[in-house]
């Protein structure tokens, strides 16, 4: 009987893979929405997380299976017994069941949930998710917990968006970057929808009363791509902020408020590329060839376009970014990444880029 009711209190000890600047979010909500939940936070992607995944992992999966099957070992490693693994429209959808099977096979004794076995489109299936999770399950407070989750999501974005348009202006000794990193650190500690909404107006009042050095018409490069490599800094080697190191205004519209909250009927978006493709060709190309377009028709200075290796709808797009670069006389760069992508190749590459551009807007002006 003692037992029994030990087995009823225990608490959980969940984590989720390392995912661009989420995972305080993640924290909130599971902490907040459950009773029996305890959020381990994984450690920060390093290179011994690729190299963790890439051992253990096919030779042909994408490059972002690596890095989560990594981040999730690195995770159990740091105390958590229970480890979600997201869902997705491309492989990733098959992923949750290998990736299990691999940390099984390497003697880990953890429970997977595997997102895609509840995503049947029914409530009910993420209902039985929720009472799994937590049998004692308040509804309404979840209900509650994942507004005010959802909230922090898109205050997240909408600071990103607006530190990657202006930190390369920053006048100051770093006060941008400062401003930034202390509001994502902020919200790892948020304890209620008033510290989320103090902390985005804090930041949002820091970064107006910091001074920019911005030119009229600064060079806007637009970055799009495959979900996880294109969002996660550590996955795309820092592009966005060693783009904006070199004075460039960066715009990327990938992220989960817009992915997920804004547009989650992506069909919305089909009839503004109808000119350009007929078909869906994966879960995140209409919009990013809508967003190719709608970039060259601002008079965007450039395009960057993000996969992983072996990442087949990004793949399939190319043909019709490529059309659209030749269309609208717009330069676009093709960046692929694995696990053996270097800072130095990387840069390279977006210096010429850079060059390019720069020496272009100057000539057209």
């Amino acid at each position: 009987m003692a037992k029994q009711l030990h087995k009823e209190i225990r608490m959980k000890q969940i984590s989720f893979p390392r995912y661009a600047e989420y995972n305080c979010c993640i924290k909130y909500g599971l902490e907040h929405a459950f009773h029996n939940v305890r959020y381990i936070m994984p450690p920060p992607l390093t290179r011994q997380t690729e190299e963790l995944g890439e051992r253990n992992s096919p030779d042909y999966v994408c490059t972002p299976f690596k890095t989560l099957l990594g981040s999730e070992i690195e995770a159990l490693e740091a105390g958590a017994d229970t480890v979600i693994m997201t869902h997705g429209a491309c492989r990733l959808g098959y992923y949750g069941e290998l990736q299990e099977q691999i940390l099984h096979d390497l003697g880990y004794q953890c429970e997977l949930i595997n997102l895609s076995s509840y995503a049947t489109g029914k409530r009910r299936d993420w209902l039985r998710l929720l009472k799994h999770v937590d049998p004692k399950l308040n509804l309404p407070k979840f209900i509650q917990v994942a507004r005010d989750t959802l909230k922090m999501v898109e205050y997240v974005d909408d600071v990103t968006a607006e530190y990657y348009k202006n930190v390369g202006f920053d006048a100051t000794d770093g006060e941008y970057r400062k401003a930034y990193r202390k509001f994502l650190a902020s919200l790892n500690i948020a304890d209620s929808r008033a510290d989320i909404e103090a902390d985005y107006r804090t930041v949002k009042r820091e970064f107006q009363e910091i001074p920019l050095d911005k030119p009229d018409r600064p060079l806007r490069v637009g970055i799009l791509g495959e979900l996880y490599t294109v969002m996660d800094a550590y996955s795309n080697r820092n592009l966005e902020q060693k783009l904006a190191d070199m004075g460039v205004e960066v715009h990327r519209w990938m992220t989960i408020t817009n992915q997920v909250v804004h547009y989650s009927n992506v069909k919305n978006l089909e009839p503004k590329i109808k000119d350009l493709c007929t078909y869906s060709m994966g879960p995140t190309s209409t919009a990013n060839i809508w967003f190719a377009k709608t970039c060259a028709e601002h008079h965007f200075d450039g395009l960057i376009h993000v996969k992983s290796a072996n990442c087949t709808p990004e793949i399939d797009i190319m043909p019709v970014l490529q059309n659209i670069s030749a269309t609208y006389k717009i330069p676009t760069l093709y960046l692929t990444y694995d696990t053996q992508t270097s800072d130095v190749g990387l840069l390279t590459r977006l210096e010429a880029f850079y060059d390019m551009i720069a020496t272009r807007k100057k000539a057209l002006s």
